[in-house]
């Protein structure tokens, strides 16, 4: 009989079939979550015309889903601790693409607003359950390049979100975008199966059965037998997770985090919701401006996984630091007239920096906190970040509303990125005591 270390285990396993079926399970829930996300941007030009929305009222109706994402983010990240990743997972998919198919039916704006605002529940729900999940599972020496590789997954949802509005939008209306969103409803059997619950949870409810069974699956070659004893770190610090994020020195990095969020959530939703509005403003043509869109997703796909490579060999905080100072000055560039090529590829820098930025931001908040506050550490951070997801599109209305000239809407849009630079560089820092880090698997993220 032996004592076997669940998290030395996960943390040296060889990747393979086990992770693969993670990943591509975790990137397909990231991907519907995406679609989600760009969504609003596709329709809210025709939208605007339709019901004849003042710039200020298509603000609010585009954070009304925002609202929801951040009570879901803070309320399903707690759940989960207590209900387990798998099972909020799939409620939370179960709410949101249900709500965004229903949405298609609305006729008011008063409808949309209300639908919107349950959809985002699930939205934010699921997002820091999936990337607890996939973070828990991969090997250390490349769990900030899974964890980026599967988060890459939202800038696809927003490819496909862009690229099918291009085609379905002028053609058959804005509806039919919010009936594609039942395609996640329809495959829940399947995510039901192949899904695998957390082995910190299994641990924690006492399921050691489950957590064995998960743990031949994920490193066949550690012969584990049925007599050796799994151990776990205790999980002591459950019984108040929200405090817990403030305790052992990780208050001003905690709060750095959540102001981090904030500056970056503002800008991709800005971004996302306004982006074909702005440039369709400054003279270019519908089909074009959801072009610029669909190229800021290929450029977050690329700073996705390419801000992931590098953080797995430097440093998550520097990888971070430098893409905000790339994202900022990119959208400054972009507010002044260009070739066209140019336009695309600063198009295409944005992207990766702002997108790619707030997926680095989920990895390196995912390594920071000890499993068991793991998911609050997550949920706190992202629902606190989606008040800047909730001011962006609102802003947007308001810089509009302004009438300022083209520039000045960029320039104020690249504000948020400077200020997100100074955050993440003093995450780590002193705060009082020591910055003492409990987590094992912190790993890229200690030192920094």
């Amino acid at each position: 009989m032996r004592n076997i270390d669940v998290n030395e285990v996960i943390d040296h396993a060889r990747f393979g079939g086990f992770h693969w079926r993670v990943l591509f399970w975790c990137t397909l829930i990231i991907i519907f979550d995406g679609y989600d996300l760009v969504i609003y941007g596709v329709v809210l030009p025709l939208l605007m015309e339709q019901w004849q929305l003042s710039p200020y009222v298509a603000g609010l109706l585009g954070s009304s889903a925002l609202f929801g994402m951040m009570f879901g983010a803070m309320g399903f990240g707690m759940l989960s601790d207590r209900l387990g990743r798998k099972k909020t997972i799939l409620l939370c998919v179960t709410l949101f693409s249900l709500t965004t198919f229903i949405n298609g039916f609305a006729s008011t704006p008063w409808q949309f607003g209300v639908l919107r605002f349950i959809a985002g529940l699930g939205i934010g729900g699921v997002m820091p359950n999936v990337v607890s999940l996939m973070s828990e599972y991969s090997p250390r020496r490349i769990r900030s390049t899974l964890v980026a590789l599967m988060f890459s997954g939202y800038a696809v949802g927003g490819m496909m979100s862009a690229g099918l509005g291009i085609w379905i939008v002028p053609n058959y209306g804005w509806e039919v975008m919010f009936f594609l969103a039942v395609v996640p409803l329809l495959m829940l059997p399947l995510m039901v199966r192949f899904l695998p619950e957390s082995v910190a949870f299994l641990m924690a409810q006492k399921r050691e059965g489950e957590a064995r069974s998960i743990l031949q699956r994920l490193a066949p070659g550690r012969g584990m037998g049925e007599l050796d004893r799994l151990q776990a770190p205790a999980a002591a610090e459950a019984r108040a997770p929200v405090l817990e994020l403030f305790r052992s020195g990780r208050a001003l990095s905690t709060l750095m985090f959540w102001l981090a969020f904030f500056c970056c959530l503002l800008m991709v939703y800005a971004l996302g919701s306004w982006l074909p509005k702005l440039m369709s403003m400054a003279g270019y043509a519908l089909s074009s401006s959801l072009m610029f869109l669909m190229v800021l997703n290929i450029g977050a796909i690329i700073g996705a996984v390419g801000g992931g490579w590098l953080a797995d060999r430097f440093s998550l905080r520097s990888v971070l630091v430098s893409f905000f100072v790339l994202g900022s000055v990119s959208l400054v560039l972009l507010g002044h007239e260009r070739p066209m090529w140019f336009l695309y590829t600063l198009m295409g820098v944005a992207g990766a920096t702002t997108i790619g930025s707030q997926i680095l931001l989920y990895a390196y908040v995912a390594q920071y906190y000890p499993a068991g506050i793991r998911s609050t550490g997550l949920g706190w951070a992202s629902g606190i970040g989606r008040n800047g997801a909730i001011v962006g599109p609102l802003l947007g209305g308001l810089l509009l509303t302004l009438a300022l000239p083209h520039h000045m809407n960029f320039l104020a849009l690249a504000v948020p990125g400077a200020i997100a630079t100074l955050a993440v560089a003093m995450v780590g820092r002193r705060f009082g005591a020591a910055d003492v880090r409990p987590d094992r698997e912190a790993g890229l993220a200690a030192g920094n």
